[in-house]
């Protein structure tokens, strides 16, 4: 699987990334079926299985339950991997938390860094709660961000957004930013557009609609459609399922190679 520049901020990223929310969480999330938290060892081939496919990688958070704690656990090989958490949602009890404070900002990237056992992140997102604007412009999480990579915690910033408008700010503001866009919905495609003239990296959420999309045919529709689009460097997927990495990895390599 080759690697594709993450925008201009010098970090190279396999065009599937493994999302982690599995890894730590089954509480409150919007998969169709019921899942319970993988093993350590099972957790182990996945990452190994990843590794052979050429993903390199990981997207994690907060937000996913015991994921980050489990990764800093199981992960012996740092440098292999290109790791993105995010910044301002908890979770806890079963519902979500959300300070995008300056405070809370530098205290939680800090607190992740111990618990993925890391000097850095490779990518520090924003983990919008849908009120992108004002999170960017009457919030401390962006300064923190800046100030953190000035100290080189981390590499890259940047926002997983939820409009169209935030989006297109994060571009302006920040390095990296996370959009949706699946067969169903394009309403962020302006925001790969820009980013794409800006030069800013672009990783996809909510490719395969969550896990709602099953089918290889639709899969590979799916990724046909999101990779046609202009400056996207990666999509995320999240999965427990060795047989699911492997038959998304095989299809995006299709893909790609058509």
């Amino acid at each position: 699987m080759e690697l594709r520049p993450l925008g201009d901020t010098g970090i190279q990223v396999s065009p599937l990334g493994l999302g982690t929310v599995k890894f730590g969480r089954n509480q409150g999330v919007k998969y169709p079926n019921a899942f319970d938290l993988p093993s350590d060892a099972e957790i182990r081939h996945l990452l190994a299985l990843a590794r052979e496919y050429g993903i390199n990688l990981l997207d994690t958070a907060p937000a996913y339950g015991t994921s980050q704690e489990r990764l800093g656990q199981l992960l012996t090989d740092r440098q292999d991997w290109v790791i993105v958490s995010k910044v301002g949602e908890e979770f806890h009890h079963g519902q979500s938390l959300f300070d995008f404070s300056y405070q809370a900002t530098i205290k939680t990237l800090k607190r992740t860094l111990d618990t993925l056992r890391t000097d850095y992140l490779d990518v520090a997102l924003i983990h919008s709660d849908g009120d992108d604007l004002r999170i960017l412009e009457q919030e401390g999480a962006l300064d923190a961000l800046r100030e953190l990579k000035q100290q080189g915690l981390i590499r890259s910033h940047g926002m997983s957004s939820k409009t169209v408008e935030g989006g297109l700010r994060v571009i302006d503001e920040m390095d990296v930013v996370m959009a949706t866009c699946n067969l169903d919905d394009n309403t962020e495609l302006p925001v790969l557009e820009k980013a794409a003239h800006e030069n800013a990296g672009v990783l996809i959420k909510k490719g395969l609609m969550s896990g709602h999309i099953k089918e290889a045919q639709s899969v590979a529709a799916s990724m046909q459609h999101i990779f046609a689009q202009p400056g996207v460097s990666s999509m995320i997927v999240g999965t427990i399922s060795p047989a699911h990495l492997s038959g998304n990895a095989q299809i995006l390599n299709q893909v790609l190679a058509t």
